[in-house]
């Protein structure tokens, strides 16, 4: 079976955890956290990096950090994975889906704007914009760059700063992606440094790996502090064992921001993988109907942390069929995620007429699938995979 991702580790790696199981400083004070979250911020461009356990962590500790709670609504894809409006709700928030982009499956800016004029208000009193149907403060968005294409965010940004709203990008899928913004010269930032503050993934399938772990990133030094202070439950200055909030454990490992140093210094190489298994894939597809590839818009680089495709009724199975055909000739497979406002963990919310309809989510959802797209593939099993889906379209017609 080819797997659908299967990570590389660079040759550092166990350098870097003999040194820290050799030292003894396997726990979250060892050198490896500071040098990690110091080359992390260094790459991106940005003042501050913070490891936490995972991109879950991440997404939620940046939400508490902006001092989101249960009178606040934030914004998300609703094509994005579970832990996006999880880490919403752990705050209390409620989180709000809308549709996406129909061509690089991110967060459609002109839903934002039809969303925020058509359903909320501008309070003076409160200096917020309020939802009309729960009485609930719009406080942030959060840009999920879905697949390693980056959001638009541009267009993003703007809407954010017309309405008052933190950006919270969700770069968990996109490390080393980049975005191009208009200007002369163009501004390129990397995904993840250009909102108010940033999250990543560093799981094992992720661009670059810590096994279990994440990051916020922020260039705000207030934020930073206050990340950084509640990842560690908040202990008061001076007074190890007082408590000054209500705060968490998300302290990443010595052991694992040592993998995670060594996999830093190779993600250029990491990118370039990813990048030429893109072509490759795009170049035996080429001639294969019914499929609908993946794209780079020109203000972009894409990443491909997965080569994520879809299937046009002209191809003449559904997703699912073809799934189980490519399973049946050895090829591992995934299905896109599941839309937000389907997901039974939030019916509840969902019930209460909260979620705007996300037809364009749901149709990708139904018909998107990506393929074996780790940092291990061959150039081998890439067109054994080519040549798998051509027999199945060529058996199917």
């Amino acid at each position: 079976m080819i797997p659908v991702n299967e990570p590389l580790l660079g040759e550092n790696t166990l350098k870097y955890v003999t040194d820290c199981v050799e030292s003894g400083w396997i726990s979250s004070a060892g050198a490896y956290i500071r040098k990690f979250e110091e080359a992390f911020a260094e790459y991106l461009g940005v003042r501050h990096a913070v490891t936490v356990t995972s991109g879950t962590t991440a997404l939620h500790l940046a939400l508490a950090a902006l001092d989101i709670g249960p009178d606040d609504e934030v914004l998300i894809p609703a094509l994005t994975m579970i832990a996006v409006p999880y880490a919403v709700l752990y705050t209390g928030a409620t989180p709000i889906p809308l549709d996406v982009d129909s061509e690089i499956y991110n967060l459609d800016p002109e839903q934002v704007r039809a969303f925020m004029d058509g359903r909320c208000r501008y309070d003076k009193s409160r200096k917020r914009w309020i939802d009309r149907a729960t009485g609930k403060a719009v406080r942030a968005v959060i840009p999920v760059h879905l697949y390693g294409h980056p959001c638009p965010m541009e267009a993003l940004m703007d809407l954010a700063r017309s309405y008052g709203l933190a950006v919270v990008e969700d770069a968990a899928e996109a490390h080393g992606a980049l975005y191009r913004f208009s200007g002369d010269p163009p501004l390129t930032r990397a995904a993840g440094a250009i909102g108010d503050i940033g999250c990543f993934s560093f799981y094992a399938n992720k661009i670059i790996t810590t096994g279990e772990g994440g990051m916020v990133v922020t260039g705000d030094d207030g934020l930073a502090e206050k990340a950084r202070r509640l990842k560690d439950l908040a202990h008061a200055p001076g007074a190890r064992f007082l408590h000054t909030d209500l705060a968490f454990n998300y302290r990443m490992t010595n052991l694992q921001a040592a993998v995670g140093l060594a996999q830093l210094e190779r993600i250029e190489a990491n990118i370039a993988v990813k990048r030429d298994m893109a072509a490759a894939y795009e170049k035996l597809l080429s001639g294969i109907q019914g499929l609908t590839l993946p794209l780079e818009k020109e203000w972009a680089r894409n990443v491909y942390w997965m080569y994520a495709v879809c299937v046009e009724e002209s191809f003449g199975l559904s997703r699912d069929a073809l799934m189980r055909r490519l399973r049946d000739k050895g090829v591992d497979t995934r299905s896109f995620f599941v839309p937000v406002n389907r997901q039974p963990a939030l019916e509840r919310i969902a019930a209460g007429g909260v979620f705007p309809e996300s037809p364009v989510a749901d149709d990708l959802a139904a018909r998107g699938f990506y393929l074996p797209s780790g940092l291990a593939i061959t150039r081998d099993q890439i067109e054994t995979v080519c040549r798998a889906l051509g027999e199945i379209q060529a058996e199917s017609g």
